[in-house]
């Protein structure tokens, strides 16, 4: 795979039609930066790192101190999804962010997603956010862009919450020390009923 693969830097504007067609949100993030994988020269997929939503969520994964090297892993689109095409893109994307940083992703149980590429990827399973309630937002945005009115209210399923270190070996070792978040001993699976 990896000679018919490569995983480049690309540019925000790439992003656009990727995320806004394709991508299940149908809203873009904050991007910071995203990488494309191409096929010989087609690009067939792309993934996208930037600040989280929550300024909550940079001091809460690894304190205060750490903050600023947070970033989230927020889109992931694939044309067809073939098999190893999702590991491929994200771990190689990672080898390609600058050092140090905490990587926080989620996978949306709305969705039935459980975090496998996450899994493969050897990401730190934190836990699963707990379903709630948001003030709705126009046109499908973020909460934080909402209308004013608390009482017009909507739904937010459970996440699994997946975290990944990028450093050297004393930096891993400082983040990984000043995780927040208890790290689980099993990762989500699929039940058949």
């Amino acid at each position: 795979m990896q000679s018919e693969y490569e995983v480049v830097q690309i540019p925000y504007s790439a992003t656009k039609d990727w995320i806004l067609n394709i991508h299940y949100a149908k809203r873009m993030p904050s991007i910071s930066f995203a990488y494309g994988l191409y096929h010989y020269d087609e690009l067939v997929g792309m993934v996208s790192y930037g600040t989280p939503a929550s300024p909550f969520l940079c001091k809460g994964i690894c304190g205060e101190e750490h903050k600023h090297n947070v970033i989230e892993l927020n889109r992931l689109v694939l044309k067809d999804n073939l098999p190893n095409q999702a590991s491929f893109l994200v771990s190689r994307s990672l080898k390609l962010l600058p050092r140090p940083k905490v990587v926080v992703s989620y996978a949306d149980t709305a969705q039935e997603h459980i975090g496998t590429i996450y899994q493969a990827c050897n990401f730190l399973f934190t836990g699963t956010t707990r379903p709630r309630t948001d003030i709705a937002s126009a046109s499908g945005k973020h909460s934080r862009h909402h209308l004013g009115d608390r009482q017009n209210r909507i739904n937010r399923s459970a996440k699994h919450r997946y975290v990944y270190f990028i450093g050297t070996k004393k930096d891993k070792k400082i983040l990984r020390n000043a995780l927040r978040y208890t790290i689980e001993d099993t990762y989500p699976k699929f039940y058949e009923e």
